[in-house]
């Protein structure tokens, strides 16, 4: 019987160790353990899982979350907040960019000799100018995005799957999902990393579409498709926390 609530914030003890993790019961047939680059433990199990069960699961794949932990942690210190002001540097597709902020007749954003060229109507301000790269990253995005997609697709024809629609939003703790109408969700934000990780992201996706659980089945039809795939895991991380 459940006796955890949804969104639950719970612990178990591994040695004389702590894992602090959140449980959600969601409409699934596998328990999930994902650990995330902020170093937040997701659980989400199946509805009506006996509690008693989750944690010993946590328990089998202790050793696993722990270094994932550790992993996360050699990042920090993290990236500064932004302040959107002259001469700070931004990312795209995995290069960086200086801020060149002036005033002009348009609102507009070029990428020029190692600058953001963004001009405003207005008397430029740190929310003007974050308002207008938002808006700028969003439009690359949605063009990188579909064209990853169309680089990757070519690797998963012989499957015969139905080809995904590509959403944009940002996300907190993921850079990708799928849903199960086929719907491959990404992170705005990923349009800041080098395109082999983007590549990475959205091949990783697509094998969703075979295996919705991270199995070592999914795995290893991962490494058929991108030999090598934790380096660039270990490169989109490295760059983007």
């Amino acid at each position: 019987m459940r006796t955890a609530q949804n969104g639950d914030s719970r612990s178990v003890i591994y040695g004389q160790k702590t894992i602090d993790y959140s449980l959600f019961y969601i409409e699934r047939k596998t328990l999930e353990i994902a650990v995330h680059p902020d170093n937040t433990v997701i659980v989400k199990a199946p509805i009506n899982s006996d509690i008693s069960l989750i944690e010993k699961k946590i328990n089998k794949r202790a050793r696993w979350i722990l270094r994932q932990l550790k992993y996360f942690n050699q990042f920090t210190p993290k990236t500064p907040d932004r302040c959107y002001i002259n001469g700070e540097t931004h990312l795209y597709l995995g290069k960086h960019y200086r801020l060149k902020i002036s005033r002009g007749d348009n609102n507009s954003i070029k990428l020029l000799q190692g600058f953001f060229q963004i001009t405003c109507r207005e008397e430029p301000a740190p929310e003007i100018t974050k308002r207008l790269l938002s808006k700028w990253y969003l439009e690359k995005a949605n063009i990188q995005f579909n064209e990853s997609l169309n680089r990757c697709w070519s690797k998963f024809k012989k499957f015969g799957f139905t080809k995904p629609t590509i959403s944009i939003k940002r996300m907190q703790k993921r850079w990708g999902s799928l849903s199960n109408k086929g719907t491959m969700t990404l992170n705005t934000n990923l349009v800041k990393a080098p395109k082999e990780c983007v590549d990475y992201v959205v091949t990783h996706e697509i094998c969703h579409l075979k295996y919705q659980d991270h199995s070592p089945e999914f795995f290893k039809l991962l490494d058929s498709i991108i030999p090598g795939w934790e380096k660039i895991k270990h490169k989109l991380e490295l760059n983007m926390i």
